[in-house]
């Protein structure tokens, strides 16, 4: 294996253990698709990805059997009656072989690998299969969200009926986010992650990615997140991509819709699907696709706390940002210590907006003096937008419009991104 800076030598399959300027590791070594990158299994079953610009020193504990797989031949029929499926992977374990020696976790982003993975796809649809990046996705940048719309527009034009992404879960809602406002397409646009690796008893990647290719085939159109339903392996909840949030940091049922109900189960033992309320329908059979990428990246979301620094607000004015987002507490609120920062960035040609930390119900600035005064120095409540869609939407208004259109925008429906009235019956 090709070593970086001579930090040592060491094999897949190998036991070693490595240390970085603040820690140590140590675990068995794991094949990477990405050469500046070491993973490693560690003793908990967890892998980690390393930078190798950021190892001091790697000592070899034991030498181990590389991992060895030969994939069986497989002959995938394409069939008329079952819609075209691609999927498209950046990163993440949702299907993948595990070698049981070592641990090692080799990617399945082929369609062979994914129906040896996961033979149940055969009967739901035709499958193809490409990774598009292989990237932690708390390193997931707005670039990457660009990449993402583009291939999944190639896709498209090559006659896919439906597209499903797999993508790590601390970020998916900001992608889910970011191609809801990109992407205006016919065909169901679906991702998927996994909570517990494959390589795990509990592992819900099997199961969250038939339920995510059952969902690809239905009549629908949008953006959506797919995953665990509840603890258990009973169903899955299939999600708008813009009003979903990861809140859970390890159950599999992590992932809620938030001001809203989920828009369906989808029981992937049975294949069936059952609505909770409407949906966007495909309106015609041409697969249409149309993309806009973009984006200002210059926004910036500050959470409010007691004793926040005003200074923050202006270390962003200075730095030339165009937008911030302010996650206020309550219906939307922020310490009077820092109206004057706030006064300094609008009066620079900042667009400061609002949103609310509590995550569900809405803003609203007309209750309390605070809010009040707030509106008056120009800052636009943000009605029920989770603070990352009110970040990803200002960047997208940014990069498409005049700052006065943008104004009037953010507070408008224009992806289904806001709920016109507050549900009670999803509140958890």
């Amino acid at each position: 294996m090709e070593n970086k800076n001579n930090i040592g030598d060491y094999n897949v399959g190998d036991l070693i253990s490595l240390k970085t300027k603040n820690t140590q590791y140590t675990g068995t070594v794991m094949p990477s698709l990405d050469k500046d990158i070491l993973v490693i299994k560690m003793k908990n079953g967890y892998n980690i990805g390393i930078s190798k610009d950021n190892i001091l020193s790697i000592e070899k504990i034991e030498i181990g059997k590389p991992p060895t797989y030969k994939k069986p031949e497989i002959n995938i029929e394409k069939r008329e009656n079952l819609k075209n499926i691609s999927i498209l992977s950046t990163g993440g374990t949702v299907a993948s072989r595990v070698d049981y020696n070592t641990g090692a976790v080799h990617p399945a982003f082929k369609a062979e690998d994914l129906i040896l993975a996961v033979p149940e796809l055969l009967e739901i649809a035709n499958i193809s299969g490409r990774p598009l990046m292989n990237i932690l996705s708390e390193n997931i940048l707005p670039n990457h969200w660009k990449i993402i719309a583009k291939e999944i527009k190639k896709e498209v034009e090559n006659g896919a009926n439906g597209i499903v992404i797999t993508h790590g879960t601390d970020t998916m809602h900001y992608t889910g986010s970011a191609l809801s406002f990109m992407i205006d397409a016919n065909i169901p646009i679906v991702l998927v992650g996994a909570q517990r690796s494959s390589d795990r008893p509990s592992s819900d990647a099997a199961l969250n990615l038939i339920s995510a290719v059952i969902a690809s085939t239905e009549p629908i159109k949008g953006v959506y997140v797919v995953m665990h339903g509840e603890s258990g392996d009973t169903f899955c909840y299939l999600h708008e991509g813009l009003n979903v949030r990861k809140c859970h940091s390890s159950r599999r049922d992590a992932f809620k819709s938030i001001n809203n109900i989920p828009i369906a189960k989808i029981f992937p033992t049975s294949g069936k699907i059952e609505y909770l309320r409407e949906v966007n329908k495909v309106e015609d059979k041409d697969n249409e696709i149309k993309i806009n990428t973009n984006l200002e990246e210059k926004v910036t979301l500050i959470k409010i706390y007691p004793g926040i620094d005003g200074n923050i607000i202006n270390y962003y004015v200075d730095n030339n940002y165009k937008g911030i987002v302010l996650e206020g507490t309550g219906l939307g609120h922020a310490p009077e210590s820092i109206f004057k920062n706030i006064k300094y960035a609008i009066d620079s040609g900042l667009l400061v907006a609002m949103a609310s930390q509590t995550i569900n119900g809405r803003v609203n600035m007309n209750v309390y003096s605070n809010g009040r005064e707030l509106q008056k120095l120009g800052v636009i409540p943000c009605q029920d937008m989770p603070p990352e869609v009110v970040l990803v939407k200002m960047m997208y208004l940014l990069g498409n419009y005049d700052i006065e259109e943008v104004r009037v925008l953010l507070t408008k429906n224009i992806s289904g991104e806001i709920t016109p009235s507050t549900r009670f019956d999803c509140y958890p």
